[in-house]
This record gives C-alpha cells, sequence and structure tokens, in this order.
C-alpha cells in the first residue's frame, strides 16, 4: 500500500513538473505579446481626439434636431434619463444624447 501511495506521488510530481517546464515556454511568448498592448502616442492622441470630438457632436447633433438650445445641464439630464435604458445609452454614446433620446423617448420636453 505505501509502495502504491508513493508511485502516485512520483507520478503526480512528474507530470506536475513537466507541466511547469511547459509554462515556461508559453509564457516566453506572452511576455512578447504586452509589447503589443501599447499604442503609439499619435495613434491614441488621434483616438482620444476623435472621443471628444463625438461627445461634442453630441451637442453638435442637438443642433441639427432643433435642441440648439440646450443648456449642460439639461443634456446631463436627457443623459440620466437615457442611460436606464442599455440601447438607448449605447446609441447615445455613438449617435449622440439627442438623436437616442428623441428614438427612444419622442421629442425633447425643453
Amino acid at each position: 500500500m505505501k509502495t502504491l501511495t508513493v508511485l502516485v506521488l512520483c507520478a503526480l510530481t512528474a507530470v506536475c513538473l513537466s507541466t511547469g517546464d511547459s509554462d515556461v515556454s508559453v509564457s516566453a511568448p506572452d511576455s512578447h505579446s504586452t509589447e503589443e498592448v501599447f499604442v503609439k502616442r499619435d495613434l491614441a492622441s488621434s483616438f482620444v481626439k476623435r472621443l471628444k470630438r463625438n461627445i461634442g457632436a453630441a451637442g453638435g447633433a442637438a443642433g441639427g434636431a432643433g435642441g440648439a438650445g440646450l443648456s449642460l445641464q439639461q443634456l446631463e439630464s436627457l443623459r440620466e434619463v437615457c442611460e436606464v435604458n442599455l440601447a438607448c445609452e449605447h446609441m447615445a454614446e455613438t449617435a449622440g444624447i439627442v438623436a437616442a433620446y428623441t428614438q427612444y423617448y419622442g421629442p425633447i420636453p425643453y
């Protein structure tokens, strides 16, 4: 019985050690893939600028939708109403808050 236990422990140790070596060889390419996580500065800058333009486009879209006179507080209240509905929130991120609000809740009340 002791012999069987010792053999099982030896086999388990051999399996653990052999998989430990393969983890090292697999993790070596992963260390190179962390370099791909970083983005070049100009590409990141253009993405951030584009994101800011899209946020600004929500106010610009307000002008096209007849809501040119909306204040920041009014736009924020539209965002709060729209964030309850996930579909409306997604549309607000892509098409603008005024377009999303009018699509899901009708005309803007103010």
